[in-house]
Parts: C-alpha cells; structure tokens; sequence
C-alpha cells in the first residue's frame, strides 16, 4: 500500500488517540462526559477507514455493490452501538438512533454530497432508476413503522403489549423480506441500473488483503468504543441536560453513521454522483429495512421485544425526510443549491428535537 495514499487523511490519524484516552477515562472512571465525548470521537477515524476499506473494494465492483459493501460495514457501528443500548435496556435510545440514521443519511449525508460536489460541478448526474427504488423501498419503510404508532394511537386504552410485539414481530419479517428483495433487484435481475458501466473506472490502491485487514481491525475497536459510548450515555445524558430523543436522533446517529457521511461527500467531490447517492440510499435503506427488523429479533434474546412503535414525531420527520429526498432526486440532477436546501432541513428538525421534551 502507497503511504502517500493516506497522507490526506491524517486528520484521522490523529483522532486515533482519543482510543486509549477513553479506555483509560474509563478505567479510572472518569466523568461520563468525558467517556462518552472521547469514545465518540474514535468511532469517527474507525468508521472512516471503514468507509476508506470499502471504497476500494468497491472500486472492484462498481457503484451499486461498492455502495451496498459501503453502507453494509458503515452501518456496522450503528449496529453495533444500537445492540449495546439494547443490552443495557435502552430502546428508546435504539429507537431513535434508528429514526436519525435514516433523517441524516436523507438529508445530511446527501445535502452535504450535494453541496461539496456543486461547489466543484455546476450539474452533476445520477441515475434517476437508481433513486427511485430506493425511495420506493424507503416509502414501504415509513408505512412499515406507521402501522404499529397507528394501532396505538386507534386503540387507545385497549393497546395490549403482546399485539404490539407480535405487529412488531410480523412488519419486521416483511421489511428484512423486501430488503433481501431488493438485494436480489438490484445485483442480479437490474443490475445494470444499479452498475451502469463507465469509462472513468478507478485503479483500487489497497490490495483486497489490505482492505480487508482493515475492515476487520476498525470494526473490533469500533466494538469496543461502542461499548463505552453507550456505558456512559446516560450519565452524558444527565450532564448535559439533553433527552434520549435527540442524542439518539442526533448524537448517536451522526458518530454511528460517520463513515457514510465522509465516503458519500468525498465520492460527490469526485464527481462520482452515483456512488454517493448508492451510499446514503443504500445506507438509509439497509437501516429501515434491514437493521430495525434484526434489532427486533435479536430482541427476542433479550426482553423485552423492542417494538416498532417509534414516537408521533419521529414518524413524521422520517416521511417528511423522505419526501424532500424524493422531490430531490427525481429529475436524476443535483446542485449545490439543493444540497443546502437539504442541510437546511435536517438544520430545522434538529432544532425541534432539541426542545422536543
């Protein structure tokens, strides 16, 4: 591997030490601001060589796979840190870790893309096919998590926890089923939509040995960093005055899902539209359809049965994110204006989560 290569990312380098300073605050049981501020500062560099790692398998690939291993191992903090929470019987947490993955990648993740390749492209293109089944996936995704907030809202008095949990139960069985639906879409039967073939194919700089070994490595510390961010959630929590709601919506989601966010800008930069576009579609799918039905499996192991009854206000900020994203990608286009747009968004509902009691 080229040293050269990495030599724009040593910023990343250098958040690496914030690894041993939160083991050690730990150990000594430091303040849980600190813990929590530290060990969410390392999961960032982690989940960005992540990103880095299979950005260049992806090179090997094309931009549909290439997103899909992108969002596949970029989601694995969020994962990771959202069955920590879980284990230590935080699902309100999980729940909105859940509702902020899918409201960044829409709006943060692509408006920040959008903005930094505009800067650089009056115009750039992606395939309009492409977004459109994302965003009809993400559509099946919002009715899926409605249905549950519905029947209680419809029932009133006469919710009973054992229909909730098996509702949950059976929307979670339909969802995995139409993420693996979509697998089989969008690398097999329509795979050209989704890896249309290019004359701008780029030569991976990383050996797939390489890559790999990274993979691996970032993901056991991103583990373990995991486990201390959610150890000291709530003491963070209690220090800075702030609900589950918006750490989870915000907080959490933006260090879980920080590989995403720096691949999808940085492949925008590039002028590679589709790519960016398959990594925070892909990752926002594979949230809504793939990890929240697995959350509420494994829930099963671990009671009680994290439920899809997710707040009024959660669902409405997931539809409305969903909405501008599809009003946005539907003519194949973007620029630097719609980008800003977007981040204006996301700007605004975090706003509201702040103060939302």
């Amino acid at each position: 591997m080229d040293v050269r290569a990495l030599r724009p990312y040593a910023w990343a380098f250098a958040l690496l030490v914030f690894i041993p300073v939160s083991a050690v605050l730990s150990l000594i049981r430091g303040a849980g601001v600190a813990v929590f501020a530290t060990a969410g500062l390392a999961i960032i560099p982690l989940a960005w060589f992540m990103g880095l790692a299979t950005e260049e398998v992806g090179k090997r690939s094309g931009p549909g796979i290439g997103g899909l291993l992108n969002a596949t191992f970029g989601n694995a903090p969020e994962l990771i840190i959202a069955l920590f929470a879980l284990a230590r019987g935080l699902p309100d947490v999980v729940k909105a870790s859940l509702t902020g993955s899918i409201i960044g990648n829409l709006l943060l993740v692509l408006g920040l893309s959008m903005l930094a390749g505009g800067l650089r492209f009056k115009t750039q293109n992606f395939s309009r096919e492409a977004s459109g089944t994302h965003t009809t996936m993400l559509l099946l995704a919002v009715i899926g998590l409605v249905m549950p907030a519905l029947y209680k809202i419809t029932a009133g008095a006469r919710v009973q926890e054992t229909i909730l949990d098996e509702m949950s139960l059976g929307i979670a069985a339909v969802l995995l089923a139409a993420y693996l639906f979509g697998l089989l879409f969008s690398l097999r039967t329509h795979r050209d939509i989704f890896n249309p073939v290019t004359d701008m194919e780029e030569n991976p700089r990383w050996s797939l040995r390489v890559a790999t070994l990274v993979l691996l490595v970032s993901t056991l510390f991103v583990a373990l960093e995991s486990e201390l961010l959610v150890g000291s959630l709530e003491a963070a929590r209690d220090a800075l005055g702030l609900t589950d709601l918006f750490l989870g919506v915000i907080i959490v989601a933006i260090v879980g899902n920080a590989a995403e966010h720096g691949t999808a800008v940085l492949m925008a930069y590039r002028n590679k539209m589709d790519l960016s576009i398959a990594v925070s579609m892909t990752s926002t799918t594979q949230i809504a359809l793939f990890v929240a039905p697995v959350l509420v499996f494994v829930s099963l192991l671990i009671p009680p049965v994290l439920t899809l009854d997710f707040e009024a206000f959660e669902l409405v900020s997931v539809a409305l994110s969903t909405a501008a994203i599809a009003s946005v990608v539907s003519d194949g286009r973007s620029n630097w204006y719609e980008g800003v747009l977007l981040v204006m968004v996301y700007v605004i509902i975090a706003i509201t989560f702040l103060f939302h009691p």
